[in-house]
């Protein structure tokens, strides 16, 4: 037992040794070698390096990752002297670590610049544009321009912006009231509108039935008066035939139709032997 301690204690001491000269970086991780508080070496690849020990070398790791920046709501006045209260997120990363050590130190410090930068840009390029614009244009161009100006503004701090996005952009608390009741204004004028505009449409198609209907029945009278002219007239050459075959029992009919027109069955009617009535009765043999 004691002839292996002495072993133990010297791999105790070799290890700790290795440990104070060679270090790891990982596949999400970056590292800046300091010498006497200057940087002296980047690290962006994975694997293992060797260093002098502490205090004249020390190891700064930094993440290479892409990282998340979600800013407080801020309020920004737009074009037409109104304003949004706007919530906003960014997407950066580390692309210069020994920059990035030199301006900023550390993530908390690269948080700080970010929302300086960020805000900035939004706030420059939604002045130019007003308050409904904002609310209701296509995004993606908007943010693209701010993506594109914020990375410019980062780029001294070694650090890049991939994406800037908008959460939430809201009308400030005060104003949400009149704003609401605007947009209610409007809206019950295009309901409104709209409602005239069917109406409209309503009269315009039931003339237009009404003006048909017309066209319909007016046709339609005038061929039934065209096929009521045809039948008198045809009635007209029916009875001028049979006058002409039988003139005497056609006046004969006649008669009888007025006397069954003109009396009733308590009528008792007296004529003399010699009028046209019984002159026809004579005839008939």
């Amino acid at each position: 037992m004691k002839s292996t301690m002495p072993i133990i204690i010297a791999v105790v001491v070799v290890l700790f040794g290795l440990n104070l000269v060679f270090f790891t970086v990982n596949e999400i991780q970056q590292a800046v070698i300091i010498q006497f508080g200057e940087p002296v070496k980047i690290i962006k690849e994975p694997g293992i390096y060797f260093k002098l020990p502490t205090p004249i070398q020390k190891i700064e790791f930094f993440s290479d990752r892409l990282l998340d920046y979600d800013s407080p709501p801020s309020t920004i006045p737009t074009k037409d002297k109104k304003f949004l209260v706007l919530d906003n997120y960014a997407r950066w990363r580390i692309i210069d670590p020994q920059v990035f050590l030199e301006t900023l130190r550390n993530e908390q410090g690269a948080i700080g610049r970010l929302n300086q930068i960020v805000f900035s840009e939004l706030r420059n390029e939604l002045g130019q544009h007003t308050q409904s614009e904002i609310v209701s244009i296509n995004r993606e161009l908007l943010m693209r321009e701010v993506t594109l100006r914020s990375n410019e503004a980062a780029q001294p701090y070694g650090i890049e912006v991939v994406d800037v996005r908008i959460k939430r952009a809201d009308y400030p608390e005060e104003n949400k009231n009149a704003v609401f009741n605007r947009m209610r204004a409007e809206r019950d004028r295009e309901a409104k509108r709209y409602r005239s505009e069917g109406a409209e449409a309503a009269l315009k198609i039931r003339a237009e039935t009404d003006f048909e209907a017309a066209q319909i029945s007016a046709e339609a009278y005038e061929k039934s008066q065209g096929i009521r002219g045809e039948g008198d007239a045809e009635a007209l050459k029916i009875y001028a035939a049979a006058y002409k075959k039988g003139s005497n029992f056609y006046q004969l009919t006649r008669t009888l139709e007025a006397f069954e027109k003109s009396l009733d069955e308590k009528t008792m009617l007296v004529q003399p032997a010699d009028t046209d009535f019984f002159k026809y009765l004579k005839g008939v043999k």
